[in-house]
């Protein structure tokens, strides 16, 4: 099973984080993982996430115990098996209620932690536990901390001013397949693999090509910088051929690549013949030229926005119901 997206009987505390421009890019990508959305900074799932995938999650907590008092916790968390690993505990902050103060966190945490079989190391544990107050209750669990991975990629050899954000990127892929097994995926307009180089961290299959030859060999440096090895090839979108789960299209609005109407149209209608499901990036309405193409919206975002543009993300499907030739 992919241990960044599972299913568990178990239940995940998911805490988040973003700006308040980031909030319906957020919302998006939870619609994405788990079905839904929440207007707080707490999710609840059965659905196993690796937080480290999401720009946004700051940590998860699966739930072990849960009780309606401190005492009640201790109790239960005494049962907990004995293991060699050292541990550390911390108490989680809820983002949506009102903590109790630093002195009264730390002997709650003293009392829970005195009540685990194992030995404390709070430099180096070898596992996380955590204990929180959600819909005042408590919960204790293993906990899971968020790696900003997206981060250290923005460090790349070659960049554009026009790219996405390996942010936005990485949570542009998150929606696009948030669960990774079995499926295959292309960038048709990888420019210099912003979204490729994300994709392949999360472990998702993933091809890239570009009709530019000329950003080429800053995509290669850029791939090999990170070493990430997949396929990317010199290409026009019109020629792709195969069968692919996703494509991720990240439209081009510079000055250089302005183009038509009719040309999205030709650009939609080539990507319905090799991909079910195509998440778009556009600064421009393409409403009508998807339509047209044969595909379906099914959900959608603005992304960013500031006083140049606004970038929408528009997660699409295929009208099987139309002939391919539409």
């Amino acid at each position: 099973m992919n241990k960044n997206y599972q299913y568990e009987t178990r239940r995940s505390i998911y805490t988040y984080t973003y700006k308040a421009e980031e909030h319906d890019l957020c919302q998006l990508e939870m619609h994405a993982f788990f079905g839904r959305d929440t207007k707080l900074n707490i999710l609840e799932s059965s659905i196993r996430v690796d937080p480290s995938r999401s720009p946004f999650i700051k940590e998860r907590i699966d739930v072990l115990y849960e009780a309606g008092s401190i005492e009640e916790l201790i109790s239960q968390v005494n049962e907990l098996p004995q293991s060699d690993q050292t541990f550390k505990l911390i108490f989680v902050k809820n983002p949506s209620e009102i903590n109790p103060t630093f002195i009264e966190r730390q002997a709650m945490e003293r009392g829970v932690g005195l009540a685990i079989s194992r030995q404390v190391d709070l430099t180096n544990p070898e596992q996380l536990f955590a204990m929180m107050n959600v819909n005042q209750r408590w919960v204790f669990g293993e906990l899971f901390l968020s790696k900003s991975i997206w981060f250290h990629h923005e460090k790349k050899p070659h960049n554009y001013s026009t790219a996405l954000s390996t942010r936005l990127a990485r949570s542009v892929v998150n929606i696009a397949v948030p669960d990774p097994r079995g499926i295959k995926v292309i960038d048709p307009c990888c420019g210099i693999g912003t979204v490729v180089i994300e994709a392949s961290s999360m472990g998702i299959d993933i091809e890239g090509s570009d009709l530019n030859p000329l950003v080429m060999k800053g995509l290669r440096e850029n791939l090999a910088h990170f070493g990430v090895d997949v396929k990317v090839t010199i290409k026009d979108m019109k020629t792709i051929t195969g069968d692919y789960d996703v494509a991720i299209i990240d439209m081009p609005y510079n000055l250089c690549s302005v183009i038509t109407e009719e040309e999205k149209v030709d650009m939609f209608k080539s990507a319905r013949m090799f991909a079910k499901k195509i998440v778009v990036v556009t600064i421009e309405s393409v409403d009508e030229a998807l339509k047209k193409s044969g595909f379906k919206i099914v959900d959608r975002c603005i992304a960013s926005k500031n006083k140049t543009f606004a970038r929408e993300v528009l997660v699409c499907k295929r009208n099987e119901w139309l002939a391919k030739d539409v």
